[in-house]
């Protein structure tokens, strides 16, 4: 565990990203929230006690949340895989109302 009484201890990185360093980075914090939220929705189903289901009922919508600002990061640095996704979202709906 990091301790943090010396801020020698805390970790610096030796570069900063590069722009498809962070795309990546960025992907993968959103698919991380996503298997959090699936985790304490399990846990949630695991459970009849009502403390632990309200609890991890805040904390999923927090992690939904997060994906809404990640997602809006990725459009936003990445207008090309934005594209990609409209277009699949829209090819889902002209699938769904034939």
């Amino acid at each position: 565990m990091t301790e943090f009484m010396n801020i020698k201890n805390v970790y610096t990185p030796e570069r900063k990203l590069g722009e498809i360093e962070m795309l990546r980075a960025i992907k993968l914090a959103i698919a991380s929230e996503y298997e959090a939220i699936q985790i304490y929705q399990q846990i949630m189903e695991s459970t009849d006690n009502v403390n632990i289901k309200r609890v991890l009922a805040e904390i999923m919508t927090d992690e939904k949340h997060h994906v809404g600002g990640l997602n809006k990061l990725l459009e936003i640095l990445s207008p090309t895989d934005a594209q990609e996704y409209a277009y699949g979202a829209q090819e889902t709906l002209d699938n769904i109302s034939e």
